[in-house]
Parts: C-alpha cells; sequence; structure tokens
C-alpha cells in the first residue's frame, strides 16, 4: 500500500512538473494525462483523490499569479498574528500546537553522547520522509529520495548517539498532520537543534496559517529584525522538520514561490494540496 502511495506521488510529481513547463498554455486535462502515462479518467481521479481538487483547479494554485493573488487576499500579517499558533482548518478542527524545546548546550558538545534517538521511515502523500526522534520529542522530519543515504547523513550530525530502528508515539502523532484525524495534534513536541536566531524564525513560520503565505520580509520584521530577510532566508533553509515547521509556506516578495530544500515541485505540491483543504468548494470536475 505504502508502495503505491509512493508512486502515485512520483506520477503527480511528474504531471507538477510539465504543468510548470506548459502552464502559459493551459495544456487541457487530455494532454496532462499523457505526459504521465494514464487515461484522461484514472488521472483525473487519482488527482482527486491525492489532492481534493480537479487538475485544472490546481493549475491554479501553480501559477505565479495565483500565488500573488494568494499571498494578496489573505491579508497576513505576522505583526498581527502573532499571537495565533500552529493550524486550524476552515472547519475548525483542533489546532496544531507544537511546544519548541531546544537541546541543551552539553548535548551539542558531546554531538549526542547520551542521547538515544530513534527513527522510522514513512510515507506521506508527497513522498517518503524520515523521522528520527528522542525522549524529549522529535528532532528531525525530511523528504527523502535514498533511505540510506539521509540515515547516514542524520547520523553524523549526532555521532555519539544510540539509534534505534523505531517507532515512537512523537513519529505518530507527527504523521496526522497529513489527515483529517487531528484530535491528538497537540500532542506533538519537538526537539530541535538549533541557535538562538533559527529556534525564533522556525517559531514564527509556525504561526503562518494553513493556506496563507508569508515572505521573508514578514518573518524579519516578526521577529523585529527587518534587515534580517537574507538571515531569515538561511534559518528557514536549516529547518530540520518538514511540513511541520512551514518553510513551505514562505515565498518572495514578488510572488514567485522561491526555492525549497526539498524541491520546487513539492512546495509546489504542498501549497496546492493546503489549498484544497482549506476551499472545499475548489473541487470542481472538468
Amino acid at each position: 500500500m505504502k508502495e503505491q502511495e509512493d508512486i502515485n506521488y512520483q506520477r503527480i510529481a511528474e504531471a507538477i512538473r510539465f504543468i510548470q513547463a506548459n502552464f502559459k498554455r493551459q495544456p487541457s486535462l487530455d494532454e496532462i494525462a499523457k505526459s504521465v502515462h494514464l487515461s484522461p479518467f484514472h488521472f483525473q481521479r487519482l488527482f482527486a483523490e491525492w489532492a481534493g481538487i480537479s487538475p485544472k483547479s490546481f493549475l491554479q494554485y501553480t501559477s505565479l499569479q495565483h500565488a500573488k493573488k494568494l499571498l494578496a487576499s489573505s491579508n497576513n500579517n505576522l505583526l498581527r498574528t502573532a499571537e495565533e499558533t500552529g493550524l486550524s482548518s476552515s472547519s475548525r478542527l483542533h489546532e496544531l500546537f507544537i511546544k519548541i524545546e531546544g537541546m541543551t548546550p552539553g548535548e551539542y558538545k558531546n554531538e549526542g553522547a547520551n542521547l538515544e534517538l530513534n527513527y522510522h521511515f514513512e510515507t506521506s502523500p508527497f513522498g517518503q520522509l524520515l523521522l528520527a526522534s528522542s525522549k524529549k520529542g522529535l528532532c528531525h522530519m525530511i523528504f527523502c529520495e535514498n533511505q540510506e543515504k539521509s540515515l547516514e547523513e542524520l547520523k553524523a550530525r549526532f555521532p555519539q548517539a544510540k539509534w534505534n530502528s523505531k517507532k515512537d508515539a512523537y513519529q505518530e502523532a507527527a504523521m496526522k498532520i497529513f489527515t483529517k484525524d487531528w484530535s491528538k495534534l497537540n500532542e506533538i513536541k519537538l526537539h530541535l537543534k538549533g541557535s538562538e536566531f533559527q529556534i525564533k524564525v522556525w517559531e514564527t513560520l509556525l504561526k503562518i496559517p494553513l493556506g496563507r503565505l508569508s515572505t521573508y520580509g514578514e518573518i524579519a520584521q516578526a521577529i523585529q529584525n527587518p534587515k534580517a530577510a537574507r538571515a531569515v532566508g538561511t534559518a528557514i533553509g536549516s529547518n530540520p522538520i518538514a511540513f511541520l515547521i512551514p518553510c513551505h509556506r514562505v515565498i518572495q516578495a514578488s510572488g514567485a514561490l522561491g526555492g525549497y530544500m526539498w524541491g520546487p515541485v513539492r512546495k509546489t505540491a504542498i501549497l496546492a494540496w493546503e489549498a484544497g483543504q482549506i476551499e472545499p468548494s475548489q473541487i470542481t470536475k472538468e
């Protein structure tokens, strides 16, 4: 089942690449389906199951003009929403609250000695994930294309730590972010390794609501350091928790989607999927 989900994501990702390369001429459903070697009917159904919206609506979300429109219409000013934390849906489901608890300086210095970490691979709507957690909370959640390489890079961050191939409650709670079963999301806790500035930026990212976008400049203003937009970008690029800490919701002031450490196609896919979650009226038939 998980293998099939990953195959479906790869098909959708391939379709997104085709759309991004050809959106200016608004390709038809038949043309997009043909690019991924599926029938229009099968492709339409797979896309709707995966994203909750039709390929036509998805095309709107992936365009630059839609990104600009979403940014402008969201009235998103992080300075005014500084008290907001987490994620809520349009149907007022439970909010996601994430408590960030940094590692001690001693844990940094000894490269994970006396630190026991559990790791596990999971399948998400956007590809495979590698999750790792300590007794204090989730410390790592990244999209990965190669399990062996991703695990090797993770272990290099804490060479003295004890590693267990094990799924735990922190990881299970984190994966609920991809479903509508949000009853236990308040149990998610993060155990992060980062500088004071990085932690501040990551906390601010958590305040960007589902379906809204912000810019690097707005994040800099929200942390009361308006000249630090470049440093903000660097901190966002160091985010160790994919999706949960929504660095994908930050775009350039021009409206361009900008970079994403796990690839621009995946960023586009996530934003479109999130837009579909809060706008059920957008679910249409072509």
